[in-house]
């Protein structure tokens, strides 16, 4: 049997206090990890993403897809 590969969007969300990096998938509610860089926040995020998919499968449940893209879309408003 050949492994498959999935995709996921990760958004990676700065902490400028820190100089971190939150992790989530959106795809994958309930993954959340960080990072002290961008590459390392996203080795961090490859990592949980692959433990949580290995979960699934040892307990038989579906895996999901990220069947669209999340958008980001910035929008300013005066106060």
């Amino acid at each position: 049997m050949s492994e498959r590969e999935y995709a996921y969007t990760v958004l990676l969300d700065p902490d400028p206090d820190s100089g971190t990096y939150t992790v989530t998938v959106p795809a994958l509610p309930g993954i959340v990890t960080q990072g002290s860089s961008v590459d390392d926040a996203i080795v961090q995020a490859r990592e949980a993403i692959q433990v949580h998919i290995e979960g699934l499968l040892a307990d038989g449940q579906p895996i999901p897809e990220e069947r669209e893209r999340p958008q980001v879309v910035t929008i300013r408003v005066a106060a």
